[in-house]
C-alpha cells in the first residue's frame, strides 16, 4: 500500500488491519510511515462514525462500547 485510501470504510478498514497484523505498533507510526497526521486521521473519521480506541488499537463505529 502506498497511501492511506480516501474513502472513510476503507479507512477504516485498512488502518485497522494494519494495527491488527501488527505492521505498525501505534497509530502513530502508521500515519507518519504514510505521511499524514494522527488528528487529522482521527478527526476526518470521527466526521465519518468512527471513533479510535487507544487500548484495542483500533477504529470502531461511535458508541459502540454503551
Amino acid at each position: 500500500m502506498e497511501y492511506l485510501p480516501k474513502d472513510p470504510a476503507i479507512l477504516v478498514s485498512s488502518v485497522n488491519m494494519l494495527l491488527r497484523d501488527e505492521e505498525f505498533d501505534t497509530l502513530e507510526s502508521l500515519c507518519y510511515n504514510f505521511g499524514n497526521d494522527p488528528d487529522k486521521i482521527k478527526d476526518y473519521l470521527y466526521g465519518h462514525g468512527f471513533v479510535y480506541d487507544e487500548n484495542q488499537r483500533q477504529f470502531r463505529p461511535i458508541g459502540y462500547d454503551k
